[in-house]
């Protein structure tokens, strides 16, 4: 089995100029401006929470012609819209692999089909469902191999804060234990999973002012 770790979480919004707002109330900084996806019609802004680990906020772009194939992460999804405008939320985690096709084939749920992406001098590929939903409600991690020598933490900003755990929320918490046991047999770190009534997921991060949870 190829070794996994978690690679970073997404924030989705409404907007991009809601989602770093959203941020800026929540941890106190401003997260940097990323870039724009061609491929899917959406741009980010990112920053670090960790040596290997980053926090993305996405949004469908208003200038970008809509894609003919679904947007990854749901963005197309009339009940994901009418949620982000309520306000952002941590909408999913990607797993960064060595090898996302043999990650894939072995995982307990289907991840979809392995997407090739670049933006600027970054490569990549990721696991997206055809018609762009979210794995088991977004609580199973979107799969990421990066290719080529860029990573994009490596040059990220640092604001100062970490991600002390995310936390998975599931109706049948032992099912979902098993599940991400098919794509890493040694567990995630830091990672919790917790039972509730519907998929979801919460984040605890520190900041220069003290922990919070988004």
């Amino acid at each position: 089995m190829p070794a996994c770790e978690l690679d970073h979480i997404v924030v989705a919004a409404a907007s991009l100029e809601a989602g770093v707002a959203f941020i800026r109330e929540r941890l106190g900084v401003d997260i940097p401006a990323g870039g724009k996806h061609e491929l899917m019609g959406t741009h980010n802004h990112l920053m670090r929470l960790g040596e290997a680990c980053y926090l993305e906020v996405i949004a469908v772009d208003p200038d970008a012609p809509k894609p003919a194939h679904a947007r990854w992460y749901a963005l197309d999804d009339p009940a994901i819209q009418a949620r982000l405008r309520g306000r952002p939320c941590i909408i999913t985690w990607v797993v960064r692999t060595a090898d996302i096709v043999a990650t894939m084939q072995a995982a307990a749920f289907p991840l979809g089909e392995v997407v090739p992406v670049s933006r600027g001098a970054l490569n990549w590929r990721l696991t997206v469902p055809t018609d762009g939903h979210l794995p088991e409600g977004g609580v199973v991690p979107h799969l990421i191999q990066w290719d080529g020598g860029a990573r994009p933490w490596e040059g990220m900003a640092d604001r100062g804060c970490r991600l002390d755990e995310l936390t998975l929320i599931h109706p049948d918490p032992d099912r979902l234990r098993q599940a991400l046991a098919t794509l890493c047999d040694r567990g995630f770190k830091p990672i919790s999973i917790e039972k509730g009534v519907a998929p979801g997921l919460s984040a605890r991060i520190s900041t220069p002012s003290g922990a919070v949870r988004i």
